[in-house]
């Protein structure tokens, strides 16, 4: 049996001793008495003066329950066991192997699930592998020389792999456990099972996508990369087989559809094909960078340079206003210590990102500024309205860019007064995002009502955070894959509405956001799936699986 011990407070400079001293007095016990105990959670009371707030767990030599009694504390409980669910593989005939279609979190978590379990899972990657996608990322920063189907956007990990790897999650699921143990056994610093706002950064998750790769492959699973679905073969309302590279088809019974936010074609495929999708809303704005030390000490004040702190973050929200161009908007993706990444996945359109490293250490912190679009705001009632949407303002981005993806950028200043910036000379910091930035006016490249809608924000975040509306800060623009613009709707089953064994998943389904939330539901999926389904009785040879790799277009 173990105890759960809450609200141990304790200045940032703290030692053992001090922690030691800290379980004494919420046990009144000597430590002598406690055969170990383990952080849990550990976040940040900054308040007044910061401090650090942990909850433990720990056993003890002596009658736990009968202590737990005595005390009658709320901070002293009872740890309640946690009943691990066992999967009975279910009585349906699986002709094939699963096909999961995409290699990011959703994909992955669900094939690792359905690998455990011996249905030896086929995962399809547009992309390339991790080792290869960084070196055409790498290239593309340095050259404006971009390749579709290998970037920010696609290839194994997802698009989390190059993102600050934060792990906050709104869910509340116990898989969230076996998604942050499986990090940590593939190589993610053992804190992020404790601190409050957990993070892996790139340098990590570059290479835990590849520990999970071999890990997938002990198993019996395959992989395919530069292996594009082109087309689903559907008859009398079920999938029969997969088409790749527009030329090969795969026998398939069951394909799990975790395809990311940004697989524009993938959605095109879908709706021509017939399945069902919805189209959602969604958010965008710009990138805005500040230096890292003003958000230090807004939020630590005299703490701001306390290294046990690191770099510290931001959430900020302003609800709607009364009038239509008074929109929600709220920060997205903040990354402490990071830089704006040119994240497009298409030709001739500029899209920002965030991305840090796990230190942290860029000395500039940056943050989506978005405001909400309805589909209303579309001008189109079809499905994919949204992605047309988009893609307008990402081409406006380019274009103003002066092209080769370089991306425009504004003064905060200049932003809220409606002039263009010529130059960013008096910028304290050099604005992170590669290949370039072109100094111009962020209005032309949104809509009427996001622009005056981060206006309205900037000034409204400026009173919540001191500094946030500095004139001298930089807006890098267009933000625009903050979640995915459709849902593909899925019954209850998880089946797709009107395809029989297709199950849509993840972020790019309209069923998660972010790395945690997609790999949870990947899981969810994948459970569903060994509880129905025997085994499969026959595996696919690899002669089936032999095909010329997509091509390698580049701008």
């Amino acid at each position: 049996m173990a105890i759960r011990i809450s609200n141990i407070k304790l200045p940032i400079d703290h030692t053992e001793k001090d922690f030691i001293q800290a379980i004494e007095k919420k046990l009144r016990l000597p430590i002598k008495k406690v055969k170990a105990y383990e952080i849990i959670k550990r976040s940040i009371d900054a308040r007044k003066d910061v401090r650090f707030v942990y909850q433990i767990e720990a056993t003890l030599t002596t009658d736990e329950k009968k202590l737990v009694e005595k005390l009658h504390s709320q901070d002293v409980q009872i740890v309640k066991e946690k009943k691990q669910k066992e999967l009975i593989p279910g009585d349906e005939e699986l002709l094939y192997p699963p096909i999961v279609i995409g290699a990011g979190p959703a994909g992955l978590f669900a094939a690792l699930e359905l690998a455990k379990y011996g249905y030896k899972p086929l995962i399809l990657e547009r992309g390339r592998d991790v080792e290869r996608r960084n070196k055409d990322i790498l290239h593309f920063w340095r050259t404006g020389e971009l390749n579709i189907h290998s970037n920010v956007q696609f290839g194994e990990g997802g698009a989390g792999t190059f993102s600050d790897g934060k792990l906050t999650t709104r869910i509340k699921d116990s898989r969230i456990d076996q998604v942050f143990q499986t990090f940590v056994e593939e190589g993610a610093p053992k804190e992020i099972l404790y601190v409050h706002k957990p993070h892996i950064g790139t340098d990590n998750l570059k290479k835990i996508v590849y520990n999970l790769r071999q890990w997938l492959i002990k198993m019996g699973a395959t992989i395919k990369f530069d292996s594009l679905v082109t087309n689903l073969i559907i008859e009398e309302g079920k999938i029969v087989a997969v088409e790749v590279n527009y030329k090969y088809q795969i026998p398939a019974q069951v394909v799990v559809m975790a395809i990311g936010h940004s697989a524009r074609d993938t959605y095109e495929m879908l709706y021509q094909q017939g399945v069902t999708i919805q189209g959602k809303p969604l958010a965008i704005g710009a990138r805005i960078e500040h230096p890292q030390q003003l958000i230090n000490e807004a939020q630590y004040g005299s703490y701001a340079n306390a290294p046990q702190l690191g770099a510290a973050d931001y959430t900020l929200v302003k609800s709607a206003g009364e009038s239509e161009d008074d929109r929600a908007c709220y920060s997205f993706c903040m990354c402490p210590g990071g830089v704006v990444v040119a994240a497009a996945s298409e030709k001739g359109m500029v899209v920002t990102n965030g991305m840090s490293y796990y230190s942290r250490a860029s000395r500039v912190a940056n943050s989506a500024l978005v405001a909400t679009v309805s589909t209303d705001d579309f001008k189109g009632d079809d499905p994919l309205a949204g992605v047309r949407f988009l893609r307008k303002y990402e081409k406006k981005a380019y274009q103003l860019g002066g092209g080769g993806y370089k991306a425009p950028a504004q003064k905060v200043g200049d932003f809220l007064d409606g002039v263009p910036s010529n130059d960013l000379d008096d910028v304290p910091f050099r604005p992170t995002y590669r290949p370039g930035i072109t100094p111009t006016d962020l209005h032309l490249t949104l809509p009427d009502f996001v622009s005056q809608s981060l206006e309205q924000a900037i000034s409204v975040f400026g009173k919540k955070l001191r500094g946030y509306d500095t004139r001298n800060a930089v807006l890098t623009g267009v933000e625009t894959r903050t979640s995915a613009p459709v849902r593909i709707p899925r019954k209850e089953d998880f089946q797709s509405e009107n395809v029989i064994g297709l199950y849509p998943a993840g972020e790019g389904a309209g069923y998660a956001g972010g790395i945690v939330s997609a790999a949870v539901d990947g899981i969810r999926v994948a459970e569903l799936l060994i509880e129905t389904y025997r085994r499969p009785r026959k595996n696919f040879e690899e002669e089936d699986l032999q095909w010329e790799n997509i091509s390698e277009p580049t701008e």
